[in-house]
């Protein structure tokens, strides 16, 4: 009598084994899908459709690995994702905001910084997945640690350092997020030796836009840093990339107060044909719709006016 109560439970149990199993399959291949679905935003020629879209994307990816928490296609898309919606989507707003409504920038700007933390934690559980103890070896020792990292890796090396670098940008009055940034470089510095030209040398321009956040650093080196690293990736991209033109006019060319400089580098981003390269559509949009509105400032920028050729017959 009991062996005969056995088999229904035996039975019950395999399928809910299989079930589980099934359910798991179903799951990865969902992640898969979505992991590799990039280019879909990538390619888009709207990004408010775009930005409207992604946080929906971005919560059904969060859903798939409460169910699937090692899926490193994944874990690589959200931590890509939450990076580049936090910067477009809500740290520019914030920044659009700056002059008009200062409580409503700073609440976006938390929010950003929330964001891109979020997105620096699927980084680090990526690359967790790849090499086990990851993360801990790179607190106590990040050079040992960065050393087991090989090229297939420098997706999810360059977000995870891309996410904590913004972070950092985003909170320049808090030392301890500050004191974090050497171990930013190094990753991004393992992601120049493992593949300096992936992404079109995304890893140097990326360099451009946290050189400032450096402390005790003459400026005078920070900009030889900045050119240092524009130059590479401008010879690496081939010119295509319309976000390094903004980058390092943003970065270096207000810095130094060169006016011409920024609106020679602004009108360079803005000559760029979005449809030329669609892989990079949606970012060189977004790049030039950030050129605009930093040409419309200028005059807040830059402390002096721009020179004016003499009158006709002067």
């Amino acid at each position: 009598m009991r062996s005969r109560s056995l088999l229904p439970a035996a039975s019950i149990a395999a399928l809910l084994l299989c079930g589980c199993s099934i359910k798991r399959m179903a799951v990865n291949k969902i992640g898969n899908a979505l992991a590799s679905g990039n280019s879909v935003f990538e390619t888009d020629d709207d990004p408010d459709l775009v930005g409207e879209a992604l946080p929906f994307g971005l919560k059904m990816m969060e859903s798939l690995l409460a169910e699937s928490p090692k899926h490193k296609g994944l874990l690589m898309a959200a931590a890509s994702g939450f990076t580049e919606y936090a910067y477009v989507y809500v740290e520019q707003p914030a920044d659009r905001l700056l002059t008009e409504d200062l409580r409503q920038s700073n609440a976006l700007r938390a929010r950003a910084r929330r964001l891109y933390l979020r997105a620096h934690a699927y980084g680090l559980r990526g690359l967790e997945v790849a090499h086990k103890g990851f993360g801990a070896a790179l607190e106590k020792d990040p050079q040992s640690a960065l050393a087991v990292t090989r090229r297939r890796d420098v997706p999810l090396l360059y977000w995870t350092a891309a996410s904590h670098g913004l972070a950092i940008a985003s909170s320049k009055d808090d030392p301890e997020m500050i004191a974090q940034l050497p171990v930013v470089e190094a990753i991004i510095r393992r992601v120049l030796e493992l593949d300096e030209g992936w992404n079109g040398g995304a890893a140097h321009e990326f360099f451009i836009s946290i050189e400032n956040s450096r402390v005790g650093v003459k400026p005078s080196e920070t900009q030889e840093r900045m050119k240092t690293h524009f130059d590479r990736a401008l010879a690496l991209s081939k010119g295509t990339r319309a976000t390094l033109f903004v980058s390092y006019a943003e970065a270096a060319s207000v810095a130094t107060q060169n006016r011409a400089e920024f609106q020679s580098l602004l009108e360079r981003a803005l000559a760029i044909d979005p449809g030329a390269h669609p892989e990079m559509r949606l970012a060189t949009l977004v790049a030039q719709r950030r050129a605009r509105w930093l040409l419309s400032r200028a005059d807040e920028l830059f402390l002096e006016a721009p020179a004016t050729p003499p009158a006709e017959g002067q």
